[in-house]
This record gives C-alpha cells, structure tokens and sequence, in this order.
C-alpha cells in the first residue's frame, strides 16, 4: 500500500462506505475554517485585508498570522485568541467519521493504531535527502520552500513521500522548470497532472472554473508558482549567504518514456501526495 489518507484508507478496506467519507468531509469543510478565515469571522479583520496579507505573502517564507501582526492588522493577542480558538475547534476526518455513524469510538482508535503502522514507512516528516551535498542545505531548503507555498499559495493539503534519487523524470501531463545559476547551479521542477494543473490554476487566477482557459494561461500559471517558490528559495539563499538566481520558467510536455537526466547530474525526487488522490512532484536537479 502506498501512501494514504485516513478517509481514504478506511474507504479501500471497506470500514466505510465512500458516502459517509463524503458526508463526513462536507462536515469538516464547514468546521475547518483557515486562520484568515476565522479572524473575518470573529470580526477581527476584513477580507480585503485577507487579500492584501495574501500578495505580500507570496513573495515572503512567513506565516499568515506573523504577517498579519507585523501589519498591525492583529495584535499578538488576537492572534493567539485565533490560534487557540482555531485549534480548539479543529475537527479531524475521523472524529468527523463518528459524527455521521460511520465508526464508533473505539472502532477509530483501532484503525487508526492500524493506519499510522502502514502508513510510517512512506512517509517523510523532515526533508532528508539521500545523498551527501555540499549544498544539501541550500536544497533542503528548496524542498522545505515548495511545501510552504504548496500550502500557502494553493491551499492544497498533502502529505510528503521519502525522497529518492532517479535517473529518468517521469511523464506526467506537464512540469514547469527553472534554472538555478550563481554560487549554487541546478534545476527545479513540478510535475503536475492535468487536473492538478486546473487546481493550480484556480488558486493562482482566483477562480472557481478554469474550463474555459487556454493550455497556455494554465500553463503560464503552473509557471508562476514555480516563479514564486524559486523566488523564496534565492532570497532565503542569499540570507544563508549564497548568490543565487533564476532563469525565466518554462513549460515542457515531457515524453511518454520520461526524460533521462544527464550525465554528471543527479535528480532528487520530492513526492507530495495530494488529498484527493493526486500527487504532484517535486524534483531537484543538481551538480555531482
């Protein structure tokens, strides 16, 4: 078994029907409000605020309630008063379960004991890469980044898979890359799936439907995140005391077979599997 979420676990053993999944996940949706979200609702700010914070976020490694203090739009109580409320209402998928009489009590500390025992061999709290580099924490970092800003920016929840060398990047509907030169050289890309790449593309646009847009504006947007993260990644280098900079992104539709990687270069693969089953992936060229 490869990597899982709980629901989603419980739905292939058949512990769940896939209705109650349903019914359980709308429960926690409604729940579950974002920490921007919660703030609006307890009046505290605005969503033009929410708007603003969000912007300058995006060219910033700093949290949403960080920022929102360092702009005087909340103070240091009230976002501890969002934090506490926040985490005080949390509601997880399996709580969630019994909610709607899909499990018992009892019935979900059993699989859950079960889910996390499979689960521990896939998955990766910590970025560790599996060579030796001397720019391994310029890459740990990297990695570390596009996690943040998979969140931030998309609003996607995910879970990371080990990383591991390869020697061909695999085929996937389309990956937007970047070139690292200066102090550092190498390569970042994302791999996406189509729908993958609409998900994006809705966050990026703010719309709820990208049907009706070009290839190539979902693609330009697939492009811009990756623009935003290796952005992040250069001005945190620079803090670590590294020049580093980018060439503009580009779009590829790799073949069917992959696309191997050259000689005297090694590729890091970074899995981030997605909560509805997708996965999108990370992959780190770097110099020998």
């Amino acid at each position: 078994m490869a990597v899982k979420f709980f629901g989603q676990y419980l739905v292939e053993q058949g512990i769940v029907a896939s209705q109650a999944l349903l019914n359980a996940i709308h429960i926690q949706e409604k729940n579950n409000l974002k920490l921007g979200e919660l703030a609006v609702t307890m009046g505290l700010i605005t969503p033009a605020d929410i708007e603003r914070v969000h912007t300058i976020q995006a060219s910033r490694d700093i949290k949403l309630g960080d920022l929102l203090v360092e702009m005087k739009l909340l103070s240091l109580d009230q976002l501890n008063d969002v934090l506490t409320r926040q985490k005080n209402t949390h509601l997880y998928i399996g709580e969630a379960l019994v909610m709607v009489g899909a499990l018992t009590g009892d019935q979900l500390k059993s699989h859950l004991e079960a889910f996390s025992a499979d689960q521990a061999k896939y998955l990766s709290n910590d970025v560790e890469l599996p060579i030796t580099s001397p720019n391994s924490a310029i890459w740990e970092m990297t990695a570390d980044l596009t996690y943040k800003m998979v969140t931030r920016l998309l609003g996607l929840q995910f879970k990371t898979g080990l990383c591991v060398a390869v020697t061909t990047i695999p085929a996937n509907f389309m990956l937007a890359a970047i070139d690292f030169i200066g102090d550092v050289e190498g390569r970042y890309l994302i791999l996406v799936s189509e729908e993958l790449q609409k998900t994006i593309a809705r966050a990026i646009l703010s719309e709820e439907s990208v049907d009706h847009e070009p290839v190539e504006v979902l693609d330009d947007t697939v492009m811009e995140f990756v623009n935003v993260v290796c952005g992040n990644v250069v001005a945190k280098a620079s803090q670590m005391g590294v020049i580093m900079n980018i060439k503009p992104p580009v779009a590829i539709r790799p073949p069917a077979g992959g696309l191997p990687i050259a000689e005297g270069w090694i590729a890091l693969s970074f899995p981030l599997h997605i909560s509805n089953g997708d996965t999108m992936e990370l992959i780190l060229q770097i110099r020998e």
